[in-house]
Protein backbone atom coordinates (compact mmCIF):
# COMPACT_ATOMS: atom_id res chain seq x y z
CA UNK A 1 0.00 0.00 0.00
CA UNK A 2 1.41 3.57 -1.31
CA UNK A 3 0.05 6.75 -1.19
CA UNK A 4 2.46 7.32 -4.81
CA UNK A 5 -0.02 4.60 -6.76
CA UNK A 6 -0.74 6.06 -9.96
CA UNK A 7 -3.28 3.12 -10.49
CA UNK A 8 -4.87 3.19 -6.81
CA UNK A 9 -8.51 3.04 -7.08
CA UNK A 10 -9.06 5.95 -4.47
CA UNK A 11 -6.42 8.49 -5.97
CA UNK A 12 -9.08 10.74 -7.26
CA UNK A 13 -10.85 10.88 -3.94
CA UNK A 14 -9.39 13.46 -1.60
CA UNK A 15 -6.32 12.11 0.51
CA UNK A 16 -6.31 12.05 3.78
CA UNK A 17 -2.79 13.14 5.11
CA UNK A 18 -1.45 13.52 9.06
CA UNK A 19 0.94 16.10 9.53
CA UNK A 20 3.16 15.79 12.94
CA UNK A 21 5.17 19.16 13.71
CA UNK A 22 7.76 18.87 16.27
CA UNK A 23 9.59 21.52 18.00
CA UNK A 24 12.59 23.19 16.08
CA UNK A 25 11.17 22.62 12.84
CA UNK A 26 11.70 25.24 10.18
CA UNK A 27 9.04 26.71 8.50
CA UNK A 28 10.29 26.22 5.06
CA UNK A 29 9.92 22.29 5.71
CA UNK A 30 5.97 22.67 6.43
CA UNK A 31 6.09 24.81 3.55
CA UNK A 32 7.11 22.32 1.05
CA UNK A 33 4.62 19.75 1.86
CA UNK A 34 1.79 21.65 2.52
CA UNK A 35 1.94 23.92 -0.39
CA UNK A 36 2.23 22.17 -3.30
CA UNK A 37 -0.77 20.19 -1.90
CA UNK A 38 -2.78 23.27 -1.62
CA UNK A 39 -1.93 24.73 -4.96
CA UNK A 40 -3.31 21.19 -6.64
CA UNK A 41 -6.39 21.74 -4.87
CA UNK A 42 -6.85 25.45 -6.58
CA UNK A 43 -5.95 24.21 -9.74
CA UNK A 44 -8.42 21.14 -9.15
CA UNK A 45 -10.93 23.68 -8.16
CA UNK A 46 -11.48 20.76 -5.71
CA UNK A 47 -10.21 18.89 -2.42
CA UNK A 48 -7.60 16.33 -3.41
CA UNK A 49 -5.18 16.84 -0.21
CA UNK A 50 -6.97 17.58 2.78
CA UNK A 51 -4.17 17.80 5.90
CA UNK A 52 -4.55 18.11 9.61
CA UNK A 53 -1.75 19.14 11.79
CA UNK A 54 -1.02 17.75 15.28
CA UNK A 55 2.01 17.63 17.20
CA UNK A 56 3.27 15.31 20.04
CA UNK A 57 1.29 17.32 23.10
CA UNK A 58 -1.63 18.78 21.13
CA UNK A 59 -0.17 22.33 21.81
CA UNK A 60 1.26 25.23 19.10
CA UNK A 61 4.64 24.04 18.10
CA UNK A 62 7.17 27.14 18.10
CA UNK A 63 9.58 26.71 14.83
CA UNK A 64 13.48 27.47 14.99
CA UNK A 65 12.40 30.83 13.88
CA UNK A 66 10.47 31.26 16.82
CA UNK A 67 7.19 31.60 15.01
CA UNK A 68 4.15 29.53 17.03
CA UNK A 69 2.44 27.31 14.38
CA UNK A 70 -1.04 26.48 15.72
CA UNK A 71 -1.96 22.36 15.11
CA UNK A 72 -5.47 20.80 15.54
CA UNK A 73 -4.69 18.52 18.56
CA UNK A 74 -2.52 16.05 19.88
CA UNK A 75 -0.88 13.20 17.97
CA UNK A 76 -3.29 9.82 17.59
CA UNK A 77 -1.57 7.00 16.43
CA UNK A 78 -5.14 5.17 15.99
CA UNK A 79 -6.48 7.77 14.26
CA UNK A 80 -7.76 7.17 10.55
CA UNK A 81 -5.47 8.84 7.84
CA UNK A 82 -4.22 7.77 4.55
CA UNK A 83 -1.00 8.83 5.59
CA UNK A 84 1.35 10.25 8.27
CA UNK A 85 3.95 12.40 7.56
CA UNK A 86 6.27 13.28 10.21
CA UNK A 87 8.31 17.03 10.62
CA UNK A 88 11.03 17.33 12.05
CA UNK A 89 14.34 19.75 12.06
CA UNK A 90 16.97 20.54 14.82
CA UNK A 91 17.30 19.77 17.98
CA UNK A 92 16.00 16.05 17.48
CA UNK A 93 17.01 14.55 20.12
CA UNK A 94 15.56 16.34 22.91
CA UNK A 95 12.44 16.18 20.94
CA UNK A 96 12.16 11.89 20.55
CA UNK A 97 10.52 11.59 24.31
CA UNK A 98 9.79 7.81 24.78
CA UNK A 99 6.50 8.58 24.68
CA UNK A 100 6.37 9.78 21.08
CA UNK A 101 8.49 6.93 20.45
CA UNK A 102 6.24 4.45 21.86
CA UNK A 103 3.29 6.30 19.79
CA UNK A 104 5.26 6.27 16.48
CA UNK A 105 5.67 2.37 17.10
CA UNK A 106 2.06 1.73 17.37
CA UNK A 107 1.26 3.81 14.37
CA UNK A 108 3.49 1.54 12.07
CA UNK A 109 1.78 -1.76 14.07
CA UNK A 110 -0.77 -1.67 11.20
CA UNK A 111 -0.44 -1.25 7.54
CA UNK A 112 0.55 1.99 7.36
CA UNK A 113 1.96 4.71 4.93
CA UNK A 114 4.49 6.79 6.86
CA UNK A 115 7.23 9.18 5.84
CA UNK A 116 9.84 11.15 7.46
CA UNK A 117 10.80 15.03 6.56
CA UNK A 118 14.36 15.67 7.42
CA UNK A 119 14.71 14.70 10.68
CA UNK A 120 11.70 12.84 10.99
CA UNK A 121 13.34 10.04 9.52
CA UNK A 122 15.11 10.20 12.76
CA UNK A 123 11.86 9.76 14.62
CA UNK A 124 11.04 6.74 12.65
CA UNK A 125 13.97 5.36 12.87
CA UNK A 126 14.12 5.19 16.50
CA UNK A 127 10.90 3.62 16.36
CA UNK A 128 11.68 0.89 14.45
CA UNK A 129 9.71 2.06 11.35
CA UNK A 130 12.25 1.95 8.74
CA UNK A 131 14.14 -1.56 9.67
CA UNK A 132 15.06 -2.73 6.42
CA UNK A 133 13.45 -0.04 4.64
CA UNK A 134 15.20 2.45 1.56
CA UNK A 135 15.57 5.81 3.53
CA UNK A 136 17.72 9.34 3.96
CA UNK A 137 17.69 12.24 5.52
CA UNK A 138 19.10 15.38 5.84
CA UNK A 139 23.16 15.67 4.11
CA UNK A 140 24.88 16.71 6.98
CA UNK A 141 23.10 13.83 9.44
CA UNK A 142 23.86 10.86 6.84
CA UNK A 143 27.31 9.87 8.25
CA UNK A 144 25.67 9.30 11.88
CA UNK A 145 22.44 7.97 10.64
CA UNK A 146 23.95 5.52 9.27
CA UNK A 147 25.91 4.50 11.98
CA UNK A 148 23.08 5.02 14.78
CA UNK A 149 20.58 2.55 12.64
CA UNK A 150 22.54 0.29 10.77
CA UNK A 151 19.01 -1.95 10.03
CA UNK A 152 17.82 0.89 7.24
CA UNK A 153 19.59 1.16 4.04
CA UNK A 154 21.14 4.41 3.60
CA UNK A 155 20.47 6.00 0.28
CA UNK A 156 22.05 9.15 -0.25
CA UNK A 157 18.93 10.90 -2.66
CA UNK A 158 17.33 14.05 -2.42
CA UNK A 159 14.14 11.97 -1.46
CA UNK A 160 13.08 7.73 -1.00
CA UNK A 161 9.98 5.92 -1.76
CA UNK A 162 9.91 2.57 -0.72
CA UNK A 163 6.85 1.13 -0.04
CA UNK A 164 4.50 2.89 2.18
CA UNK A 165 7.69 4.48 3.69
CA UNK A 166 8.99 7.89 2.38
CA UNK A 167 11.84 10.35 3.82
CA UNK A 168 13.43 13.54 2.50
CA UNK A 169 16.68 15.27 2.70
CA UNK A 170 15.05 18.61 3.85
CA UNK A 171 13.12 21.73 2.33
CA UNK A 172 13.81 21.37 -1.19
CA UNK A 173 13.80 17.77 -1.48
CA UNK A 174 10.46 17.79 0.17
CA UNK A 175 8.95 19.55 -1.86
CA UNK A 176 10.35 17.82 -5.07
CA UNK A 177 8.63 14.58 -3.15
CA UNK A 178 5.37 16.39 -2.77
CA UNK A 179 5.15 17.24 -7.01
CA UNK A 180 5.96 13.82 -7.05
CA UNK A 181 3.27 12.56 -5.30
CA UNK A 182 1.51 14.79 -7.39
CA UNK A 183 2.34 13.62 -10.60
CA UNK A 184 1.38 10.33 -9.63
CA UNK A 185 -1.94 11.36 -8.32
CA UNK A 186 -2.76 13.26 -11.20
CA UNK A 187 -0.41 13.19 -13.89
CA UNK A 188 2.49 15.07 -15.10
CA UNK A 189 0.85 18.30 -16.35
CA UNK A 190 -0.50 18.91 -12.91
CA UNK A 191 2.45 18.58 -11.38
CA UNK A 192 4.73 21.08 -13.84
CA UNK A 193 1.01 23.42 -13.08
CA UNK A 194 1.68 23.45 -9.36
CA UNK A 195 5.64 23.85 -9.98
CA UNK A 196 4.75 27.33 -12.25
CA UNK A 197 2.46 28.84 -9.42
CA UNK A 198 6.39 28.75 -7.49
CA UNK A 199 8.08 29.84 -10.17
CA UNK A 200 9.92 26.31 -9.65
CA UNK A 201 12.22 24.19 -12.35
CA UNK A 202 13.07 21.04 -10.79
CA UNK A 203 16.47 19.66 -12.34
CA UNK A 204 17.04 17.10 -10.43
CA UNK A 205 16.49 13.41 -9.93
CA UNK A 206 15.48 12.20 -6.70
CA UNK A 207 17.83 9.99 -6.53
CA UNK A 208 20.37 12.62 -7.28
CA UNK A 209 22.95 13.65 -4.06
CA UNK A 210 22.10 16.08 -1.34
CA UNK A 211 24.07 19.12 -1.70
CA UNK A 212 25.43 21.19 1.19
CA UNK A 213 24.74 24.65 -1.04
CA UNK A 214 22.40 25.33 -4.12
CA UNK A 215 24.99 24.99 -7.24
CA UNK A 216 22.63 25.43 -9.82
CA UNK A 217 24.71 29.13 -10.49
CA UNK A 218 27.66 27.95 -10.02
CA UNK A 219 27.54 25.47 -12.04
CA UNK A 220 26.48 27.20 -14.49
CA UNK A 221 29.44 30.26 -13.94
CA UNK A 222 31.88 27.68 -13.09
CA UNK A 223 31.35 23.69 -13.33
CA UNK A 224 34.99 22.65 -11.89
CA UNK A 225 34.37 24.70 -8.85
CA UNK A 226 30.79 22.82 -8.43
CA UNK A 227 32.31 19.32 -9.66
CA UNK A 228 35.05 20.05 -6.77
CA UNK A 229 32.15 20.87 -3.70
CA UNK A 230 30.38 18.07 -4.96
CA UNK A 231 33.25 15.78 -3.97
CA UNK A 232 34.18 17.33 -0.85
CA UNK A 233 30.43 16.97 0.51
CA UNK A 234 30.48 13.38 -0.89
CA UNK A 235 33.93 12.59 1.07
CA UNK A 236 33.29 14.04 4.83
CA UNK A 237 34.09 11.32 7.01
CA UNK A 238 37.48 10.47 4.62
CA UNK A 239 38.61 13.97 3.19
CA UNK A 240 40.19 13.72 -0.54
CA UNK A 241 43.21 16.29 -0.60
CA UNK A 242 43.45 19.24 -2.84
CA UNK A 243 45.79 17.72 -5.02
CA UNK A 244 42.94 14.72 -5.48
CA UNK A 245 40.25 16.90 -6.30
CA UNK A 246 42.21 19.15 -8.70
CA UNK A 247 43.57 16.05 -10.55
CA UNK A 248 40.17 15.12 -10.67
CA UNK A 249 38.30 17.86 -12.18
CA UNK A 250 41.44 18.74 -14.15
CA UNK A 251 43.13 21.80 -12.67
CA UNK A 252 46.25 22.41 -10.75
CA UNK A 253 45.75 23.37 -7.28
CA UNK A 254 46.86 26.58 -7.80
CA UNK A 255 44.26 27.05 -10.43
CA UNK A 256 41.01 25.66 -8.18
CA UNK A 257 42.88 27.90 -5.33
CA UNK A 258 42.08 30.66 -7.85
CA UNK A 259 38.87 29.59 -8.49
CA UNK A 260 37.52 28.85 -5.30
CA UNK A 261 38.68 32.59 -4.00
CA UNK A 262 37.13 34.10 -6.83
CA UNK A 263 33.71 32.34 -6.45
CA UNK A 264 33.27 31.26 -2.86
CA UNK A 265 35.55 34.31 -0.82
CA UNK A 266 37.86 31.07 0.45
CA UNK A 267 40.25 28.08 -0.62
CA UNK A 268 39.42 24.81 -1.53
CA UNK A 269 41.07 23.76 1.96
CA UNK A 270 39.17 26.48 3.77
CA UNK A 271 35.72 25.58 2.07
CA UNK A 272 36.45 21.71 2.84
CA UNK A 273 37.27 22.04 6.90
CA UNK A 274 34.64 24.45 7.41
CA UNK A 275 31.77 22.20 5.59
CA UNK A 276 33.72 19.65 7.76
CA UNK A 277 33.19 21.27 10.78
CA UNK A 278 29.69 22.59 10.20
CA UNK A 279 28.59 18.99 9.67
CA UNK A 280 30.12 18.18 12.92
CA UNK A 281 28.39 21.07 15.02
CA UNK A 282 25.20 20.04 13.67
CA UNK A 283 25.96 16.31 14.54
CA UNK A 284 27.11 17.53 18.22
CA UNK A 285 23.95 19.77 19.15
CA UNK A 286 21.61 16.67 17.93
CA UNK A 287 23.27 14.80 20.57
CA UNK A 288 23.51 11.64 17.96
CA UNK A 289 27.25 10.20 19.00
CA UNK A 290 30.39 10.49 20.94
CA UNK A 291 32.78 13.62 20.19
CA UNK A 292 35.19 11.10 19.14
CA UNK A 293 32.71 9.46 17.05
CA UNK A 294 31.81 12.84 15.25
CA UNK A 295 35.50 13.42 14.56
CA UNK A 296 36.26 10.15 12.95
CA UNK A 297 32.91 11.00 11.02
CA UNK A 298 34.00 13.89 9.92
CA UNK A 299 37.19 13.12 9.00
CA UNK A 300 39.40 13.82 11.57
CA UNK A 301 42.33 11.11 12.82
CA UNK A 302 42.73 12.40 15.97
CA UNK A 303 40.22 13.64 18.87
CA UNK A 304 42.93 16.53 19.47
CA UNK A 305 43.32 17.59 16.37
CA UNK A 306 39.33 18.04 16.20
CA UNK A 307 39.24 19.72 19.12
CA UNK A 308 41.96 22.12 17.67
CA UNK A 309 40.18 23.06 14.47
CA UNK A 310 36.69 23.03 16.24
CA UNK A 311 38.24 25.61 18.78
CA UNK A 312 39.78 27.85 16.22
CA UNK A 313 36.93 28.47 14.16
CA UNK A 314 33.60 28.40 17.15
CA UNK A 315 35.59 29.45 19.78
CA UNK A 316 34.39 26.74 21.94
CA UNK A 317 35.37 23.49 22.90
CA UNK A 318 32.81 20.19 21.09
CA UNK A 319 32.37 19.61 24.83
CA UNK A 320 31.30 23.49 25.56
CA UNK A 321 29.18 23.02 22.43
CA UNK A 322 27.07 19.85 23.54
CA UNK A 323 26.62 21.19 27.37
CA UNK A 324 25.39 24.70 25.50
CA UNK A 325 22.50 22.56 23.87
CA UNK A 326 21.49 20.14 26.31
CA UNK A 327 20.98 23.54 28.52
CA UNK A 328 18.95 25.12 25.89
CA UNK A 329 16.96 21.92 25.64
CA UNK A 330 16.58 21.32 28.95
Amino acid sequence: MTIFSATSPDRDHPLELELLLLPDTSMLLLAAIVEPLRGANRLMDRQVYNWRLSSPDGMPVTTISGFPISVSGSFDPTAKRDALIVIAGYNIASHASRDLIGKLRKAGRKPAVIGGIESGAWLLAMAGLLDGYKATTHWEDLEAFEARFPKVVLQRDRFVIDGNRFTTGGATPALDMALELIRRRQGHALAMDVASLFIYEDASLPSDPQRSISLGQLATREPRVATAVRLMESHIEDPLTVSQISEIVGLSSRRLETLFKSELGQGPRAYYLAQRLNTARRQLTAGAASAIQIATSCGFNSAAAFSRAYRARYGESPTDTRRKARQAQS
